[in-house]
């Protein structure tokens, strides 16, 4: 009966991630075209992907790569922009956190934002699931996205440079963090992080090497952070008043 529940888990979680391939495979697709017209061929390509499996890094990467930019800045614009992987981390380790060390390690490959959003709510929603339940819904959530992303990448590299730039393929990446960003921003904290950030990315934008993406993340932060800790002192305040 556990195994049935947990396949079933694994196949809810399936289910639930199918819609993010009208996502996935353009945004794979999107890299696969610019990774071919930066240069590289399929089986880089192919690799970059599967090593690093991280969207917005990957394109950060690559466009900084086409700049000549140290290689530094290359690295540590890359983490910036996936510094939001480990927020994501702590947030599903209340959930993951007893499962066996293998999925664990296995789960961190494959923390994404689809499958962080759809199993933060999954587990918020349904407290009552067991840790084998959890982790069979988070891995079920990458059964369709992943093989979409590797398989979209390579076909756009064997597309290459064909592609009409009239598409707008390019406008596919703020269009699904955008769609993924706006149902998360569920507490007055959040909305001030987006703010200062997006507040902080107009201006930051004319630094080189893509500078003010870190500049503006690191703003968000800190004022997402000011703002919770104003809100529990509040919070405080008005209890003892009561």
């Amino acid at each position: 009966m556990a195994s049935s529940t947990t396949k079933s888990a694994f196949w809810q979680g399936f289910r639930d991630s199918a819609p993010f391939l009208f996502m996935a495979s353009p945004f794979g697709f999107l890299f696969g075209v610019l990774a071919a017209e930066a240069g590289l061929i399929v089986p880089e390509a192919f690799a970059f992907s599967l090593a690093v499996f991280a969207g917005a890094a990957q394109f950060t990467a690559l466009q900084l790569m086409q700049e000549n930019a140290p290689l530094l800045i290359v690295l540590v614009s890359a983490l910036a922009v996936n510094l939001r992987m480990a927020m994501y981390s702590a947030s599903l380790t209340p959930y993951l956190g007893d499962a066996p060390m293998w999925q664990r390690a296995l789960a961190a490959y494959f923390v994404v934002d689809q499958s962080y959003a759809l199993s933060i709510v999954k587990f918020e929603n349904e407290p009552r699931m067991t840790t084998a339940q959890r982790m069979a819904y988070f891995l079920g959530t990458n059964g369709i996205v992943t093989p979409a992303w590797v398989i979209a990448t390579v076909a756009g590299v064997m597309a290459g440079s064909r592609i009409p730039e009239s598409w707008g393929v390019d406008f596919v990446l703020p269009l699904a963090f955008l769609t993924m960003i706006g149902p998360m921003l569920r507490t007055p904290a959040h909305i001030v992080a987006c703010l200062v950030a997006v507040a902080t990315s107009l201006p930051a934008a004319m630094l080189p090497y893509n500078l003010g993406l870190i500049v503006a993340g690191i703003a968000g932060m800190i004022a997402g952070a000011q703002a919770e800790l104003w809100l529990e002192r509040q919070k405080s305040k008005a209890e003892t008043v009561k």
